[in-house]
C-alpha cells in the first residue's frame, strides 16, 4: 500500500506523489492535463536565483527607457509623455516676457520679502515657546498672573531673536533662485543650533551651581562654515568699512555677551545679501545697456533708448 512505502521512503529526495494511494496516483497521471515529473521538484536553487537576478536586471535596464515627464505631471510613470514634450513652466514663460524694469523690481521685492520670510521661519521654529506663552495667558497660575507671564514672554522673545540671527547667519533666502529644499534644511539647522545653545547654557549653569569648572564649547557658528558659499567670499567679508565697523559695534553693545557672535554673523550675512542684490542689479543694468547697443546698431533705437543714453553720460554708467 501507499502508506507502507511512505514509512521507508525519504521525504527530502523522493517524489511527493509516492505518498498517495497507487490507484489515486494512476488516476491523476491519466486525467491531469499537465504531466508531472519528479525532476521538476529537483530544480537547482542557484538557477532560480540567477533567473530572479536576471529579471531584476532586465527591469532595471528597462527603467531608463521610460519617457521622462516633468514633475508637474500627475503620472510620473511616463504616461502622456507625448503631451508634455512642448511643456514649459509658467515661471519660465513669464520670465521671458517680463521687461527689464519688471525683472529689476522682482529682485528688489524678493529682497524686501526676505525679512518677512525670515520672521515667519523664526516663528515656526519657536512654536513651542509660543504655545507655552499662550497656555500661560489662557490658564495662568497665581505667580504667572502676578508677573503677566514674564518668563514665558522672555523665553519666546529670546528664541525669536536668536532664530532670526541664526537664519540670517546661515544664509536663509540669501540667494534669489535657491531650491526650497535647501532653504528648509537651513531652517532646520538653525533650530538645531538653537537647541544646542540652550543645552550648553544649561550645562554652564549647572557647573556654576555645583562649583565645577565652566565647560568650554566650540563656537556655535564657525566662521568657515556659516554659509555654503562663504569660503569664496571670505576675503571680502573681513574687510569691513569704517562705517560698517561702527554700525556693528553699536549693534553689539545692545546684545548680551553670549549672543554677540550670532549677532555679528547675522550682520555680516545682511551685508552679503545686500552685495548679492547689488550684483544682480548691476547685471540687469549691463544687460539693458547691451540690448540698447544692439538695437542702436540695427537702427532700431527707440526714444527711451536715446533719453536713457543721454542721462547715463559718456561712460555708459548709471
Amino acid at each position: 500500500m501507499g502508506w507502507w512505502d511512505s514509512l521507508w521512503s525519504s521525504s527530502s529526495g523522493d517524489d511527493p506523489l509516492r505518498k498517495l494511494d497507487p490507484k489515486l496516483r494512476e488516476f491523476l497521471e491519466r486525467e491531469s492535463p499537465v504531466k508531472y515529473s519528479a525532476a521538476q521538484q529537483q530544480q537547482d536553487p542557484a538557477k532560480e536565483e540567477k533567473r530572479a537576478s536576471a529579471a531584476k536586471a532586465e527591469a532595471a535596464e528597462g527603467q531608463p527607457e521610460r519617457p521622462v515627464v516633468p514633475r508637474e505631471s500627475q503620472f510620473q510613470d511616463g504616461r502622456y509623455a507625448h503631451l508634455w514634450k512642448t511643456y514649459r513652466p509658467l515661471a519660465e514663460i513669464e520670465a521671458e516676457t517680463k521687461s527689464e524694469h519688471e525683472k529689476l523690481m522682482d529682485v528688489l521685492e524678493a529682497y524686501k520679502e526676505r525679512k518677512n520670510q525670515i520672521g515667519k521661519a523664526a516663528l515656526e521654529n519657536c512654536a513651542l515657546e509660543q504655545l507655552d506663552w499662550r497656555q500661560c495667558m489662557m490658564n495662568p497660575s497665581f505667580s504667572e498672573r502676578m508677573t503677566m507671564c514674564r518668563e514665558q514672554v522672555k523665553k519666546f522673545e529670546r528664541c525669536y531673536m536668536m532664530q532670526t540671527r541664526l537664519l540670517k547667519a546661515l544664509g536663509y533666502l540669501s540667494t534669489y533662485d535657491r531650491s526650497p529644499d535647501v532653504e528648509e534644511d537651513i531652517q532646520l539647522h538653525a533650530d538645531t543650533l538653537y537647541q544646542r545653545m540652550l543645552s550648553q547654557e544649561a550645562e554652564i549653569a549647572a557647573a556654576k551651581k555645583e562649583g565645577r569648572p565652566i565647560p568650554k564649547f566650540p563656537p556655535l557658528l564657525p566662521r568657515a562654515s556659516v554659509a555654503a558659499d562663504q569660503q569664496k567670499q571670505q576675503p571680502q567679508e573681513e574687510e569691513l568699512t569704517q562705517e560698517q565697523r561702527s554700525i556693528l559695534k553699536e549693534r553689539l553693545k545692545k546684545v548680551a555677551e553670549e549672543d554677540q557672535a550670532a549677532e555679528e554673523e547675522a550682520y555680516r550675512a545682511e551685508l552679503r545679501a545686500k552685495a548679492e542684490v547689488a550684483s544682480r542689479v548691476q547685471e540687469l543694468w549691463k544687460k539693458q545697456e547691451q540690448e540698447r547697443q544692439e538695437r542702436k546698431e540695427r537702427g532700431e533705437e527707440t526714444l527711451w533708448d536715446k533719453l536713457s543714453g543721454t542721462f547715463r553720460g559718456g561712460d555708459g554708467k548709471r
